[in-house]
């Protein structure tokens, strides 16, 4: 089986939530870590591990990101990781696929399904071989204990229950 290790330098794991109901918050986590293990030239059997470090979120703003590692949201001193594991892949169109994992926040572990499109293979200019990937999907942050919430006096919500992900991967074969 052939072992790959996501290139943090040439890799990106997003957020996005509407503000206000108005505007997007963006976010990044600027530590984390991912696993490709694959036999298949078509990523019929690839299985994919991921994890990030919860006190690694940027949004720049430091108190919004001070707030997020807070108990209201990821409570980042008890459950400084959140993490991904596939469990089955389905090929969805020529370079499309449906991965299925179980992504754990806080100490809620939920199914998800994401949006993953293959951007190819190539060999680098040091001889190794590299795999590019774009992800996307959408959670709602209350299922995973992401509680905090109010209300402005239109109505709207300050921050929204939906959350997309995205997330720009290379990955790189391990010797």
């Amino acid at each position: 089986m052939a072992a790959y290790k996501i290139d943090v330098d040439h890799s990106d794991v997003m957020f996005k939530v509407k503000h206000l109901m108005i505007s997007t918050a963006t976010g990044i986590f600027k530590k984390f870590d991912a696993t490709l293990q694959v036999n298949e030239e078509d990523l019929s059997d690839a299985q994919v591990t991921f994890e990030a470090d919860i006190d690694s979120i940027d949004t720049k703003n430091e108190q919004r990101d001070a707030h997020l590692k807070s108990d209201d949201f990821f409570n980042a001193e008890q459950f400084p990781k959140m993490t991904f594991k596939s469990t089955s892949i389905q090929k969805s169109g020529s370079d499309e696929f449906t991965l299925v994992g179980d992504l754990t926040i806080r100490d809620v572990t939920k199914p998800v399904e994401l949006k993953v499109e293959y951007n190819g293979k190539t060999i680098d200019p040091w001889g190794m071989e590299r795999m590019g990937f774009e992800v996307s999907g959408k959670i709602n942050r209350k299922e995973f204990g992401l509680k905090w919430s109010a209300v402005t006096e239109a109505g709207g919500l300050v921050v929204a229950d939906d959350v997309k992900l995205a997330m720009n991967v290379e990955m790189v074969k391990q010797s």
